[in-house]
């Protein structure tokens, strides 16, 4: 199954996080098979790839507990689209 998630890179505790697809026995910091946006926790920084999002969505993918609010707060994904 393939999941959205985050990929955790940048400096020790000053941590920013990819927004990647990737099968769901993969580790968290491994190959991704795309990139899909960026977000920064610090600066509250969200950059999205909306079309590649959506066909990922429409494919299938499912996005973790934390890429869903993302994706709900830009307006992505409706509200109701909580588990």
């Amino acid at each position: 199954m393939i999941k959205l998630r985050l990929k955790r890179y940048g400096k020790k505790r000053n941590a920013t996080y990819r927004i990647v697809a990737m099968n769901n026995t993969d580790r968290r910091d491994g190959r991704a098979l795309e990139e899909l946006g960026f977000y920064d926790p610090i600066r509250d920084e969200v950059r999205l790839k909306e079309e590649a999002i959506k066909r990922r969505l429409a494919q299938g993918a499912q996005p973790t507990d934390t890429v869903r609010r993302l994706f709900v707060k830009a307006n992505l994904l409706p509200e109701t689209a909580k588990r």
